[in-house]
């Protein structure tokens, strides 16, 4: 598929997969069952088999053969594709999918060893090749290049090379001149993942991983998402893909202990396969923590900002941007490109406080041009999520809605004047006092679904006379003296926008600024935010006000979901949202929404 902003992008998902709320079973649709593919299916233990599904294969019978080939239990478990948990018809699965096979939570036991399939076994159960590109499609040439030339490699006996760096496995491989092509990061052996070779093990694939919004085992499709989101190579991100790939090198621990397997028993490895993602090997000079980061060309910083807003990249540090020099200069300055890498930790399931290096950097306040204003005008969150349902199909819905979320954000933020270091700014949250409050981004959000909640409850409400009780303060009250926002007036006529109109309210008028009452004219300030979630928490225990919101809320709390709204609910929560988003850049370039000096804790992770 062309990665052309032009191109339209027709989904070949089936309509039922992406039904909200998320996380459905799948028990099939009513197409007619496609002929024979070939998938790859893995255990949360990180062990991988490729096999041929035929037109009556169903979910059990998957699982048996993964129980004779692979030796793993299959008992009170569950075959899964993304947001599916697959039961029987199995016609949604397209050619080359990767599947995971996970144990319920009530019988998940991790006493149990993973033993991956020897060089035998392989040749008997997988006929694949050494490396298998997962959802082949037009904007994955470069990466086949890639591939051919690792392949050819390999015959000739250049082994690859583990990656020291970093919590996670990592491995470059090679060319036949022995040069660093590709870096291959398996998914079992991300940090928390079963097969990691550092150490940090403890969890399953499929549970939460470094950042409670991004489990663990999926960041290599994240990785692939952020290249195909950069559409004419815009911010400079290498070509990425998702591999089945086959080598003896990859680590395989034994049980739980974190030791690899093969090294404690004294034996020589045997070849495993595993699911990874690949990304070519930029060479570089250096990255953007060796160098005064105010001499980067001014394009290039914008151009991954707008990337990672995009993204809601929560973990651009200086170590994954790499500089390289052009031309072999040695001067600074426009001789210079920089190339973002390590993208597993974007598109979260729920807003997070993302991590932004640039944020204060001196070229984040200089406004956009012109061509990255057209740039982020032509952007369209809507084809981007069927593009990536389309290329990863096993991708969340909740990440998707993320992705939709920021670029609105960034669409209305950037049409509004804001520069690249005050958009970040506004999606970032604060520290003050030690304690941790949401951001201005999630603030609105909140809002927002209060407003949907509130519709919702006056949609389902029994409808009663004008006389009752509940209606007299329209009858007693003067509507002159109470400006009324339409974004929380819920009088809606027949295919009227509610957000139609946004009138000006009057800057003198003083009255609450809380977020709770519908009829509040302002937009909520983030510490009044802050505050009601502390009167919320304190219910109940007379000493719990004097704590803070994140004594009380766990570690690295998510303020907004995104993955328990209906369709119906998530546009209407788009559009209001939208609504008090112009009103909030409105005041804000009046100048009624004060500037505060933000305090910001690092949350890198650099691995």
């Amino acid at each position: 598929m062309s990665r052309k902003l032009d191109s339209p992008v027709q989904t070949q998902m089936a309509v039922a997969v992406f039904k909200s709320p998320i996380g459905r079973e799948y028990h099939g649709n009513d197409r007619k069952p496609t002929g024979s593919r070939r998938v790859f299916v893995q255990t949360e233990n990180g062990c991988v088999l490729g096999m041929e599904l035929d037109r009556n294969d169903n979910a059990h019978m998957v699982k048996r053969r993964l129980q004779i080939a692979l030796n793993v239990p299959v008992e009170e478990s569950s075959l899964t594709f993304g947001d599916m948990v697959l039961k029987n018809d199995l016609s949604a699965i397209r050619n080359d999918s990767p599947l995971l096979l996970t144990r319920n939570l009530m019988h998940r036991s991790s006493s149990t060893p993973c033993l991956s399939p020897s060089g035998r076994d392989v040749q008997q159960r997988d006929r694949s090749g050494p490396i298998e590109i997962l959802c082949q499609s037009g904007g994955f040439s470069r990466t086949k290049e890639l591939v051919n030339e690792i392949v050819m490699a390999l015959k000739a006996g250049v082994d690859p090379i583990q990656v020291n760096g970093g919590l996670g496995g990592a491995y470059y491989f090679r060319n036949s001149e022995g040069e660093s092509v590709a870096i291959v990061k398996p998914t079992d052996e991300e940090p928390f993942a079963p097969n990691n070779p550092k150490g940090f093990v403890g969890k399953a694939l499929g549970q939460p991983g470094l950042k409670r919004s991004v489990r663990v085992g999926e960041t290599g499709f994240r990785e692939v998402a952020a290249y195909l989101l950069d559409y004419d190579h815009f911010a400079n991100v290498p070509p990425t893909a998702l591999v089945k790939i086959t080598h003896s090198i990859f680590n395989v621990n034994d049980g739980v202990s974190g030791t690899n397997n093969n090294i404690k028993q004294g034996r020589k490895k045997k070849h495993v396969c595993k699911i990874a993602s690949l990304q070519q090997f930029i060479p570089h000079d250096f990255d953007a923590s060796d160098h005064g980061t105010s001499s980067y060309p001014v394009s290039s910083v914008h151009r991954i900002g707008i990337l990672d807003i995009r993204i809601l990249n929560t973990d651009r540090h200086a170590g994954n941007l790499l500089v390289r020099k052009l031309n072999g200069s040695a001067t600074f300055g426009q001789q210079v490109e920089l190339i973002p890498i390590d993208h597993g930790l974007c598109l979260p399931e729920s807003l997070e406080d993302p991590y932004f290096e640039w944020i204060h950097w001196p070229q984040a306040s200089i406004p956009f041009s012109e061509d990255e204003l057209d740039y982020i005008k032509a952007l369209d969150p809507y084809r981007d999520s069927d593009m990536l349902r389309n290329e990863l199909p096993m991708i969340r819905e909740a990440c998707l809605r993320v992705l939709t979320l920021c670029t609105i954000f960034l669409k209305e933020a950037a049409g509004y004047g804001l520069c690249l270091a005050e958009i970040g700014e506004m999606m970032t949250r604060e520290f003050r006092r030690g304690e941790e409050e949401p951001s201005e981004l999630e603030v609105l959000c909140m809002e927002a679904r209060r407003v949907v909640a509130e519709r919702e409850m006056f949609m389902l409400s029994p409808k009663t006379e004008p006389h009752e009780d509940s209606f007299q303060f329209e009858i007693d009250c003067d509507d002159s003296e109470i400006p009324v926002n339409p974004i929380f007036s819920f009088h809606f006529g027949p295919g009227r926008n509610p957000l139609s109109k946004l009138e000006e309210e009057d800057e003198h008028e003083e009255h609450e600024e809380l977020m709770l009452p519908a009829i509040s004219g302002k937009v909520p300030s983030v510490s009044n935010v802050s505050m009601s979630l502390k009167k919320n928490l304190s219910l109940g225990d007379s000493s719990a006000g004097h704590r803070s919101a994140t004594e009380q809320l766990p570690a690295s709390a998510s303020f907004v979901k995104v993955a328990d709204m209906t369709d119906d609910e998530w546009g209407l929560f788009l559009e209001t949202l939208q609504g008090l988003l112009q009103r909030t850049f409105v005041e804000r370039k009046s100048g009624a929404v004060g500037q505060r000096q933000r305090q910001r804790l690092g949350t890198s992770c650099q691995f």
